[in-house]
């Protein structure tokens, strides 16, 4: 299960560490066509959300690769899930039951992290 979990939290790593750079970096015009949420939200919370993105990402590998305060593991996969809760409200309110069903399989993995990182699969 040990194993798993880190296949789990690397390619979760993987996919919020690129969203993230994403939503922090690209202008609203290019992120309209691939996410049309951003006309909801102002630049500023766009790229507040790119940074706990990209900061969930990194602290799902850093500290447990590094031995150091590894309980923010569990703690940046249960930040990532919390987001992904506010994107599907978000999604919901807005009617896209696509955008939802990826928020979800996003929400998943990291909830599975957060409770075996807490629990059982503790560093």
């Amino acid at each position: 299960m040990n194993a798993f979990l880190w296949v789990l939290q690397a390619v979760l790593a993987a996919v919020f560490g690129l969203t993230g750079i994403m939503h922090a970096t690209q202008p609203k015009e290019r992120l309209r066509p691939m996410a049309p949420w951003v006309d909801d939200f102002t630049l500023t919370r766009i790229r507040l959300i790119g940074a706990a993105e990209l900061l969930g990402a990194l602290g799902l590998l850093l500290p447990a690769l590094a031995g150091i305060a590894s309980i923010l593991t569990p703690v940046a996969a249960t930040g990532l899930a919390i987001t992904m809760l506010g994107a599907v409200a978000t999604h919901a309110r807005r009617k896209e039951p696509a955008a939802i069903a990826v928020n979800v399989v996003l929400l998943v993995p990291a909830a599975v992290i957060a409770w075996g990182r807490f629990g059982p699969y503790a560093f």
